[in-house]
């Protein structure tokens, strides 16, 4: 269902507020480079520091603009299992195709917690799910045998794979069936995800080398590993540089200085980079070809 470069897009602000004009630019660029799919208001999007009226306008924006040229896939997680049914709804009603579903954060619910969360959520909306397992921002992690049990829910189509635990891939793959979609949620994993079984990358590095990584994905996909591996090394310094300060801080650094008029501004408590993380963005950016 879903595959290739996908990428988590950031949400551009200008004094405070979305950007649209830009973000609707930035959406035709990415089509047109070769992502394959696109995630508004994720992570990588500061959807934490959005109001749900806000949230739901840029996935509406983005809908819009993508005009079902590729899967519109919504952020769509909270803590709190009733939000996160009504988000799921929201991103139905504004045009997407699925919604990005983290486990609750905070609670550190039970694994018997997170699959009523799920089946709650998944009972109230027949929007497509893909599930988002990202301990290290949820302070839980989503279990192989509770994946499994997930993959039979109604509408649970895959699992964006943020673990860095390359043992789940094959493990999934056996417990969840071979139709369950693995997508890496790591781009310096992705190759290695790939040749194990994973049908593409929720990405941050797209956001900025948008064709690369959609070459990259291809070169996968087609079996062409040494051309991959090329691309791998090509961009690895890239993807090492987008979290060398606090995410999306220095990808949108890195876009200000590839896509005229594209503000680096974040919201707080996520700050621009340090001149030391620019250094290091820089480089990667002229080590790819991008700068």
């Amino acid at each position: 269902m879903f595959s290739g470069s996908i990428p988590a897009l950031v949400t551009p602000f200008r004094g405070g507020a979305f950007d649209e004009a830009v973000f609707r630019d930035f959406i035709d660029w990415q089509i047109e480079s070769g992502s394959q799919a696109l995630v508004p208001c994720g992570t990588t999007g500061e959807a934490a520091t959005q109001t749900i009226d806000d949230h739901f306008h840029v996935v509406q924006v983005c809908v819009e603009q993508a005009a079902g040229r590729v899967p519109v896939i919504a952020g769509c997680g909270s803590n709190d299992s009733a939000v996160a049914l009504v988000n799921l709804q929201r991103a139905k009603d504004v045009g997407a195709d699925a919604g990005l579903m983290v486990p609750p954060y905070y609670n550190r619910p039970s694994q018997r917690g997170i699959v009523a969360h799920f089946e709650h959520v998944t009972a109230g909306c027949d929007l497509p799910v893909l599930i988002y397992n990202i301990p290290g921002r949820c302070a839980v992690d989503i279990s192989v045998e509770t994946m499994a049990a997930l993959a039979k829910m109604p509408g649970v189509v895959g699992v964006k794979d943020a673990t860095a635990d390359m043992e789940r891939i094959p493990q999934q793959r056996i417990a969840c069936g071979p139709d369950f979609v693995q997508l890496s949620g790591n781009d310096y994993l992705a190759l290695g995800y790939m040749a194990m079984g994973g049908k593409g990358c929720i990405s941050v590095t797209a956001n900025v080398a948008p064709a690369l990584c959609a070459e990259f994905q291809a070169a996968c996909a087609a079996g062409d590993y040494d051309r991959a591996l090329e691309l791998q090394d090509r961009l690895y310094p890239l993807h090492s540089a987008m979290f060398c300060d606090s995410s999306p801080g220095p990808v949108k650094y890195a876009l200000s200085r590839i896509r005229p008029g594209f503000s680096p501004e974040v919201r707080l408590p996520i700050m621009e980079p340090t001149d030391e993380a620019k250094q290091r963005i820089d480089a990667a950016l002229e080590k790819a070809g991008l700068l």
